[in-house]
């Protein structure tokens, strides 16, 4: 038994029990099933070589289970069975006679149809021998471990939304306990947490009579209900929410900051409270009470999604335990750039890593806190740290192998993955470059550099430090490459990555024991230890996962709304111009940002206003890429500004705090720098992508920019 005492030494709490090993080993799970379909083909490619033998025309895969006999006579006396056989096949088949009189049967027919199943039968004698003979124990022993790995695959694979609705039920809770969710501010006084809990009753109260009503539904349709088990949950789930939130109302929480005021405490209800409301009482009106409950159950249509961006989430989580993007930019450090040439610099390399996981707020919580630090620590201010950490994770999502691109071009066939990827580097390098600009322009210190002399000599003795760790990403790379034949791409890189990052993290812990940290102003997030590393890391994404996966959920209930509402369908389909038409798409994409997840915000878009781009002679291509911009530009739009929100959660409400109190006496933009620096560059960029093209199309004096960008083949 562990007393407190114990439990104080080892660190854990009671939650943590509670969420941090089963959250991770959910996450552990679907990292398993993720490489279980690339070592179970390992495992059949080696049983083959191991055990196939060409020459008895034997293959692993007959090995696989224990062979029948066959039960046909491979020694039967063909004569005296053609003598058994009736002279002809007329009369007593009352559906023959329907036919008219049948002919006698050819007797040498007859002989050959025998002869040919005797030979058939003597060949499966022949295979029953041969792989009776092949039977050895360690084909057994082999066979035991490849078919029960192969069997717990297949159970993982197959309750992929099992393991989701577990993980995101757990989370949430978890979330809920910590008062953690994403709101338009956090809970400061006591109104506000008493505001957060009545929301959130409401909220779940609604969900949860959903979720009965849906089931009843399904129940009285006299077929069985499938998978009844998460229906079971998501009832339990909802209703723990709504009995948590309960005993907050009846036993407020008291904050030592005051009562506060209830105009205040509106803005720090959590966003997925409003949605849940709203959508709720909507269906309800409708007279559609399971309304709610069907569409966050889309959540269970996509489980790979959802498990990959937790899985991202936990590869960004143990980033931040090592040192490795420390040791990156070292490389950098020499250089004594300004914090604006710094922060490009960093842009152009957060990139990557977005267009992998296909969402701008995954990478601002995943590597936000690493990317705030930095240039706080290259001398940039709070705000304009907060702001280039908001729009850290804008600029990938258009580049390879963004899903949400392969996403796009899945569902419209207008379009393909090529293209889109051609065009959107180019407005990849529209948009990073309008940021440096804009943040050059905004401030009086110009872009700096140090010279050649001094900075090359000291990025070069930065580079020793770093190449073990390029060695152990090189390693697991190949493991996968040429050990599970599995490359790192766009499919895979939701299961490679996190374990990459594991590795490099125990590599980092046992290299580095004993010390110090290189950027002590965020050190502190760090622990000793690879298991305290890990477990400070899980507790950190079983956070995030509660309140990102959460606000998805309900986003996709949004949706539902609008879908089922018609107002898209208020809206003329063809306008007087191609400008028109464009402008009021650019304003409803901006909205449809503001408030829904990028994936179901995708599929909305292209059931609805899709086909209205497309009927105004709106090219596909420069539709799609419009899009994507607006979608950025709604995230970090007030009055929302998702990635802002992320940005405050990952920082930490002190720090926010701190960024404003220390320019509440300069100018309006230096206060709100960091609301009006992403949102201006991003709608310049917009207004660039969307009219641009139009433009050129449209007045001749402009056609020779056709020249500037190659067409690339479809």
């Amino acid at each position: 038994m562990i007393t407190s005492n114990s439990r104080q030494i080892l660190g854990r709490t009671p939650l943590e029990w509670f969420s941090s090993l089963p959250v991770f080993s959910l996450l552990l799970l679907t990292l398993i099933i993720g490489t279980g379909e690339m070592v179970h083909g390992q495992l059949l490619r080696l049983g083959e070589s191991m055990f196939g033998d060409p020459s008895a025309q034997v293959q692993y895969f007959m090995l696989r289970a224990e062979p029948t006999k066959p039960s046909c006579d491979a020694n039967q006396d063909i004569e005296a069975a053609l003598q058994k056989q009736p002279a002809s096949s007329t009369g007593g088949d009352d559906v023959d006679d329907l036919f008219g009189e049948q002919a006698p049967q050819d007797p040498a027919l007859a002989r050959r149809s025998m002869e040919q199943a005797i030979q058939i039968c003597k060949a499966k004698h022949d295979l029953y021998r041969r792989v009776q003979e092949h039977q050895t124990t360690q084909v057994k022993i082999y066979r035991t471990i490849e078919t029960s790995f192969f069997g717990l695959f297949q159970i993982g694979t197959e309750n992929r939304p099992l393991i989701l609705l577990l993980m995101v039920a757990i989370a949430a809770i978890t979330t809920t306990l910590g008062f953690h969710h994403i709101g338009i501010r956090p809970g400061h006084y006591t109104r506000d947490y008493l505001m957060q809990s009545i929301s959130q009753a409401i909220a779940a109260g609604l969900l949860l009579y959903s979720c009965v009503s849906y089931y009843q539904i399904l129940q009285g349709s006299g077929v069985p209900v499938e998978h009844p088990l998460l229906h079971y949950i998501w009832m339990a789930f909802t209703a723990t929410i709504l009995l948590i939130n309960l005993k907050r109302i009846v036993m407020p929480v008291k904050s030592e900051h005051g009562e506060g005021t209830w105009g205040a405490a509106f803005l720090s209800i959590p966003l997925y409270a409003y949605m849940g409301i709203n959508a709720g009482v909507y269906f309800l009106l409708n007279n559609h009470p399971s309304g709610l409950a069907i569409y966050v159950n889309q959540l269970m249509e996509l489980p790979n999604i959802f498990l990959n961006l937790g899985l991202f989430i936990l590869a960004g989580m143990l980033l931040k335990q090592s040192r490795i993007v420390d040791l990156f930019l070292d490389l950098l450090r020499p250089w004594r750039l300004s914090p604006q040439l710094l922060t490009y610099i960093i842009l152009l390399a957060a990139a990557l890593p977005t267009a992998y996981t296909g969402a701008s707020g995954i990478f601002v919580i995943a590597a936000g806190g690493i990317i705030y630090h930095e240039v706080r620590a290259a001398g940039g201010s709070r705000q304009f740290a907060l702001g280039a950490t908001a729009m850290s994770g804008s600029l990938g999502v258009v580049l390879r192998p963004c899903l949400l691109v392969v996403l796009i071009a899945a569902l419209n066939k207008e379009v393909t993955t090529n293209v889109l990827y051609h065009w959107g580097f180019y407005v990849f390098l529209l948009t990073s470059t309008l940021f440096f600009l804009g943040s050059q322009m905004l401030r009086p210190q110009r872009a700096s550099i140090e010279s050649f002399r001094v900075a090359i000599p000291g990025t070069l003795r930065a580079v020793i430090p770093t190449l073990p760790y390029l060695g152990v990403v090189v390693v697991v790379i190949a493991l996968y490459q040429y050990g599970l034949d599995t490359k790192l791409n766009e499919i895979t890189a939701p299961t490679i990555m996190p374990v990459m990052l594991l590795i490099i993290l125990i590599f980092d812990k046992i290299i580095n024991k004993g010390k110090t940290e290189i950027t002590p102003d965020y050190a502190s997030h760090r622990q000793p230890g690879v298991e305290r590393s890990i477990r400070f890391a899980t507790n950190e994404t079983i956070g995030h996962i509660g309140a990102l996966l959460t606000l998805m959920t309900l986003s996709l209930a949004m949706g539902g709304v609008i879908e089922r509402s018609g107002v898209m369908n208020n809206f003329p389909q063809v306008f007087e111009s191609h400008w028109t038409a464009m402008a009021f798409l650019v304003l409803t994409m901006v909205v449809l940002g503001m408030i829904m997840d990028p994936f179901g915000a995708v599929v909305l878009v292209s059931g609805t206003l899709a086909p209205i781009a497309y009927a105004n002679n709106i090219d596909p291509i420069h539709f799609w890429m419009m899009v994507l911009v607006a979608f950025e530009l709604g995230y970090l739009s007030p009055p929302v500004a998702l990635n802002q929100l992320l940005t405050r959660q990952v920082i930490g409400e002190v720090e926010v705090s701190l960024a404003d109190r220390e320019v509440k006496h300069l100018g309006f933009y230096r206060r709100y720098e960091r609301w009006i620096l992403p949102p201006v560059v991003m709608a310049i960029g917009l207004c660039i992508v969307a009219f641009g093209p139009l433009s050129v199309t449209d007045f001749p004096q402009l056609s020779f920019v056709k020249d500037w960008f190659p067409h690339p083949a479809p």
